[in-house]
């Protein structure tokens, strides 16, 4: 894939810009940037660089098309380089393909597919090129692995599986992932297939807690295989009677409080994982980009301070027995 340097645009306002002023004039513009780019790391053996912050798609559902385009703009301003999205995600891949038509050869775009037969993974991969807008997905996954039956399933006969990598014969996608929200079901995927990615909770109440995530990592970098972080910012589920207003896209309580946050996500980056992908709202995007600009590692003080915030929480995944 074609490499061209990164369009260079500002960083003021970036949520708070116009709609009007993101136009085409905006996308063509070049700007001073005023903060050193995110930081980068190796995805896996795939020799691909990615910023260690993501962009999900969860995040665009439901905007407008003009923000959508701003909120790209943005991004890649920053640095980002690496978008995530998903058929389940309303219309996500609608937004973000034009979006990201002007910055396609600079950025790793990640799709997935929810269907576990090789026929309807097939067609919603050609849907999603077609939304997206571009000839080729960089990271073609299997999302949500929840169940080892589900597993056996899609890497099975006539299975999803042999749709991926007929897809990747054909130059349509580059890689092939995985996410899951079961240890026990992404262990198995591994053992069945030789993956290039995992996206996987990596989070510091479910480590703590429900040792939930230690192993999946560990196997799959001896493995080879980059590791994707998703959940960084969650907390817990969602407490009876909760008001969820303010975060519709969260299906957990998300982190918050600016402190905790800065140890969450850091927690998350400290691991031996490439990026994080924050929640699906653009105010913790946000949130998320200022703490991965001076990101640091977590220190022991601040391992004993997560490790005292996690009491009394309910980890989001346990651990399967």
């Amino acid at each position: 894939m074609k490499r061209r340097n990164f369009l260079r645009v500002g960083l003021g306002g970036f949520l708070g810009m116009s709609a009007a002023k993101g136009r085409d004039a905006g996308y063509a513009r070049q700007a001073e940037i005023t903060r050193t780019p995110l930081l980068r790391r190796e995805l896996g053996r795939t020799r691909e660089s990615l910023s260690i912050l993501g962009l999900g798609g969860v995040a665009l559902q439901g905007e407008s098309p003009d923000r959508v385009r701003e909120v790209v703009r943005q991004a890649v301003g920053h640095g980002i380089n690496y978008f995530d999205v998903a058929p389940s995600y309303g219309n996500a891949e609608d937004l973000l393909g034009p979006a990201l038509q002007p910055f396609r050869d600079d950025v790793f775009l990640a799709c997935k597919t929810q269907n576990r037969d090789r026929q309807g993974a097939q067609t919603e991969l050609e849907q999603s090129l077609r939304k997206l807008k571009t000839d080729q997905i960089d990271l073609y996954q299997l999302h949500a692995l929840t169940t080892r039956r589900e597993v056996e399933r899609a890497m099975g006969w006539r299975g999803a599986m042999e749709a991926l990598v007929q897809a990747r014969e054909a130059g349509k996608i580059r890689f092939i992932g995985f996410s899951a929200h079961s240890q026990e079901a992404a262990l198995r995927a591994i053992e069945l297939f030789d993956f290039d990615t995992v996206l996987f909770p990596i989070n510091f109440v479910c480590y703590f807690r429900s040792s939930f995530g230690p192993e999946l990592v560990e196997r799959a970098k001896n493995r080879g295989m980059g590791v994707l972080a998703i959940k960084a910012l969650a907390r817990q589920p969602w407490p009876e009677n909760a008001l969820k207003s303010r975060w519709p896209k969260a299906w957990y309580q998300p982190v918050t409080a600016p402190e905790e946050a800065d140890l969450a996500l850091r927690f998350t980056l400290s691991q031996p994982v490439t990026s994080a992908i924050p929640p699906g709202d653009l105010k913790l995007f946000r949130a998320a980009l200022e703490i991965a600009h001076g990101f640091t590692p977590v220190n022991e003080g601040e391992l004993r301070r997560l490790r005292q915030l996690s009491r009394g929480m309910q980890p989001l995944f346990p651990l399967e027995e």
